[in-house]
């Protein structure tokens, strides 16, 4: 196969700002959430941030793309389904995808007056972070943006779960599956936030049909797509699925269910910084070690060592060396 990861998901230029709870009740956010909002809502939010002079950061994101950016670091062979305008932004983002070695179908012509979608990211003392989407051209994803051979040549094709909030980019995740079907292509899905599985339930569902083989989440993502009431209920749902599940749970690690059987990783000891994109290099490099033939305690192992690197770190990557640093640790188990 000519690709180890393909990943359909949203191209976001990202800004986090470090920010106390009461700023998120000032601005009517709830905490450790994801929204969606317009340029106009972003404006006033942006310019009280200004005012009050917040420490931030600037980088490309997205959540599938920020997995994607991980697993290239360490070797994988990756191409990313996702669409940017012809903007400062939008050039921004391929220089950052090409300076990451993933590979990418170019700029979008269609909807050609809308800006490259933003994401302003507030992470507050206890680390977590919250959200606030403006999807811009990126809502309108379509099948002009796909390369159907470059996915269906890849080993794994990952979907970002934010995908279900807009029809546009959930048909195009519909025709990749399509174009799937009876391939050997491994399919992924993160489930991305507990609101969004419950307000898109059926959208999940109809993913789900066309035979997923793996899914990421954290624990309140869990049990949202199980339906049940508590961790443990769902544990037992999902040792009857024929999918692996592996759900992130920050201080208490990781578990990975598979045929059944369930497999307990305890998380690296640190000081949390930013929880924001430890979700993200989680499934990346869970993915990556996964393809390298490595065994679930191992992959699980390597997953939460990178996650724990990220929420050391103010902003949703690593550096090139991080990275390297975080590989040696696949080498060595």
């Amino acid at each position: 196969m000519k690709y180890d990861i393909s990943a359909l998901g949203n191209a976001l230029v990202d800004t986090q700002y470090m920010v106390n709870h009461d700023f998120l009740s000032d601005i009517g956010l709830e905490p450790d959430s994801m929204t969606l909002a317009t340029a106009e809502e972003h404006a006033p939010i942006i310019k009280k941030l200004e005012e009050m002079g917040s420490e931030s950061v600037s980088d490309c994101g997205g959540s599938a793309t920020n997995s994607l950016v991980a697993a290239s670091n360490y070797g994988s062979k990756c191409h990313h389904v996702c669409r940017v305008a012809e903007d400062t932004d939008g050039k921004k983002y391929l220089d950052s995808l090409q300076n990451a070695g993933v590979e990418h179908i170019g700029y979008s012509k269609e909807n050609s007056d809308l800006p490259t979608g933003k994401c302003l990211i507030f992470v507050t003392p206890d680390a977590k972070r919250t959200m606030s989407s403006m999807l811009g051209i990126s809502a309108y994803l379509g099948s002009k943006d796909i390369n159907y051979d470059a996915v269906e040549n890849s080993k794994i094709f990952y979907i970002e779960g934010y995908m279900v909030t807009s029809d546009d980019n959930f048909s195009a995740v519909t025709s990749v599956l399509e174009h799937l079907k009876d391939k050997n292509t491994i399919k992924a899905l993160s489930l991305s936030d507990a609101g969004i599985v419950h307000g898109f339930r059926e959208k999940f569902n109809i993913i789900e049909s066309y035979g997923i083989d793996m899914i990421f989440c954290n624990d309140d993502e869990a049990i949202a797509f199980s339906g049940k009431n508590t961790l443990e209920e769902a544990i037992e749902f999902y040792k009857k699925q024929t999918y692996l599940m592996a759900i992130t749970r920050g201080g208490d690690g990781s578990i990975v269910i598979k045929d059944g059987e369930l497999t307990s990783s305890p998380a690296e000891s640190i000081t949390p910084v930013d929880t924001n994109g430890a979700g993200d290099i989680y499934a990346g490099s869970f993915m990556h070690a996964y393809l390298q033939g490595n065994n679930i305690e191992d992959c699980a192992s390597f997953s939460n060592y990178a996650s724990s690197k990220v929420v050391e770190t103010f902003g949703p990557r690593l550096s090139s060396d991080g990275y390297k640093k975080v590989l040696n640790k696949l080498k060595k188990s």
